[in-house]
């Protein structure tokens, strides 16, 4: 046996043992064939420039409902300087692509599947039909469930939100899903103070401390994961999903952090797009010829807008809610550093969706104190009145309030492109994505402008650590797998990936190469050149025919494989 495969077999019957001993329910089987496999991908790694020399941990870092140029290395002025940090050593993708909305992006993402072969072509609610029952269905496997399976311990801290299911069967929650230990919440949002669906592992709790923040918990949680493993299981690589809620509304932030931003948005709207647009050229970003989008037509004029306070303030209290994320983000990246687990682990970082123009209107509070998702409470830890809705009169960030920044600021948020979450066009589904891998990638401070999208994570994970997507698991016939390993990007070699798509209430787009073919329901579809003009300002399906029905016919296609139903024909379904 070759020096180098005999030195991967000991490693690994080491990190068996130790398995065994801490996880003794767990049974792994590292066979020879499996080992010589992963020194394969060692030694093919090495000649494509990579560094890894054995499997690396894997952060997977998730925020929700935040906008693509909001942190400060995609051109924000918000304070990021970890997320910033992990872009200046290592790598940040311009054309990542999620979902359009949080949890069919989250089930997309840890199943390696499009969101209706995983039953959450919607949200969690059951319309009795493939593609739309609301919960992971078992013909689906998660990065966690797989990558245990090569020898990885799996943890979880945030949000859940792909199951239906809160109080009743747990057989789709953390624990049941390959996570060896989980804090967070089930649903899809929670008062930062009081989260009402706060979950141990399968227990639920109530949170802890006068001074508890949600934002904060995560980051403690996922800290602590990361250190009691280096305590408990030295040689074991680890799986970590670490899934805020940051900045999901409601607005809710440190006075402290608010503070930090206290004048920065008082200029408005208008002038901060044209600013963030402006280092986003110098960044390379995006290019310098593509026109930014018009202001939404419902937003008026920053000179003409009303309540300027209250808008500037539902800005500071946005950007404080980041803020505080990457200050947590800084403390799991120092539990990496003291534990040395640093320059061997990969972290990647993205966002489930575009920015959230959803306003909170007092009507919302019936369903979000007593509705499905158990978002919101009726009174404050303390005894006060929670006070609901955008109101002008109430400034948002203090823990009686339940409000959202809305449209002007999604707006914002999405410089330079279109729309919002829950739309297809690029402001709902670009997103920042940052890789960092010291021990793996030679590159630092550079852009990749190769398309990918969700499901390809789950294979660039799987390919990095040597790990086969199942047939089987647990008894049940898995989907095929339809994602790309995106480790040729990393040293910038062209992604294997040739055709993307997308589907959420009815928006729907598909893309090849240059040409993104796209619809906003109920319209005609839309076509674009993502080479000279990805801000979708300029619609050429008159002029290509023949691409409209090409890319047509390629969706169709698409939808009729992975049970996406017309959104049409569902809300009739609904009706009765």
């Amino acid at each position: 046996m070759p020096d180098e495969l005999l030195n991967a077999h000991e490693q690994y019957l080491l990190q068996f043992n130790q398995s065994q001993e801490i996880y003794p329910q767990r049974q792994y089987l590292f066979s020879l064939s499996k080992i010589s496999r992963q020194v394969n991908i060692q030694l093919n790694t090495k000649e494509v420039g990579l560094k890894m020399t054995s499997k690396p941990n894997i952060i997977l870092i998730l925020n929700d409902d935040m906008g693509y140029s909001d942190p400060g290395c995609y051109g924000g002025e918000v304070k990021t300087p970890n997320l910033d940090a992990l872009a200046a050593d290592g790598l940040r993708y311009t054309q990542f692509y999620n979902t359009a909305r949080c949890c069919p992006s989250r089930a997309s993402l840890l199943t390696g599947l499009y969101p209706h072969q995983a039953d959450v072509g919607h949200m969690m609610n059951d319309d009795g039909i493939d593609g739309y029952i609301g919960d992971l269905n078992p013909n689906t496997v998660t990065i966690a469930e797989v990558l245990k399976k090569g020898g990885y311990a799996a943890y979880m801290s945030g949000k859940w939100h792909i199951t239906r299911f809160i109080d009743g069967p747990k057989h789709n929650w953390p624990c049941q899903r390959g996570f060896d230990d989980f804090y967070g919440i089930i649903t899809g949002a929670a008062n930062y103070y009081n989260p009402q669906t706060l979950t141990r592992n399968n227990k639920g709790i109530k949170p802890e401390g006068d001074d508890y923040f949600l934002t904060d918990a995560i980051s403690a949680e996922a800290e602590r994961q990361i250190r009691t493993h280096a305590e408990r299981n030295s040689g074991m690589p680890f799986f970590q999903y670490v899934a805020y809620t940051a900045p999901h509304w409601p607005l809710h932030a440190h006075p402290e952090d608010i503070a930090k931003y206290k004048g920065r948005y008082d200029a408005g709207w208008d002038q901060l797009r044209q600013e963030r647009l402006q280092r986003m050229i110098a960044m390379g970003i995006i290019h310098k010829n593509w026109e930014l989008t018009r202001r939404d037509p419902r937003v008026p004029r920053w000179e003409k807008a009303d309540n300027k306070d209250w808008q500037v303030r539902r800005m500071e209290v946005y950007a404080a809610q980041i803020d505080r994320m990457d200050q947590g983000i800084g403390r799991i990246l120092q539990a990496l550093k003291d534990t040395a687990q640093w320059d061997n682990t990969l972290i990647i970082f993205l966002a489930d969706n575009g920015g959230c123009a959803e306003e909170i209107e007092e009507g919302w509070k019936k369903s979000l104190v007593a509705g499905f998702e158990q978002v919101g409470t009726e009174k404050t830890r303390d005894g006060r009145k929670m006070q609901y809705g955008n109101d002008p009169d109430i400034m948002p960030g203090g823990e009686e309030t339940y409000q959202s920044y809305g449209i002007p600021w999604a707006n914002v948020s999405n410089t330079p492109f279109r729309l919002y979450k829950h739309w297809v066009h690029e402001g709902g589904i670009a997103t920042p994505f940052i890789v960092h891998w010291p021990a793996g990638i030679n590159a630092k401070n550079e852009l990749r402008h190769q398309p990918a999208q969700l499901p390809d994570v789950m294979a660039t994970f799987l390919d990095i650590a040597g790990v086969e997507y199942p047939a089987v698991h647990n008894g049940h016939e898995i989907k095929p797998a339809e994602g790309f390993s995106m480790l040729p990007t990393f040293t910038n070699k062209p992604h294997n990936r040739d055709i993307l798509y997308w589907e959420h209430e009815g928006n729907k787009a598909v893309r090849k190469g240059k040409w993104k073919l796209v619809c906003k329901y109920p319209g005609d579809w839309e076509l674009y050149n993502m080479e000279t003009g990805r801000t979708e300002t300029d619609n050429v399906a008159g002029d290509h025919p023949e691409i409209v029905r090409e890319l047509a016919e390629l969706y169709k296609q698409w939808a009729g494989r992975c049970n996406v139903m017309p959104w049409a024909e569902l809300l009739e379904r609904r009706k009765h």
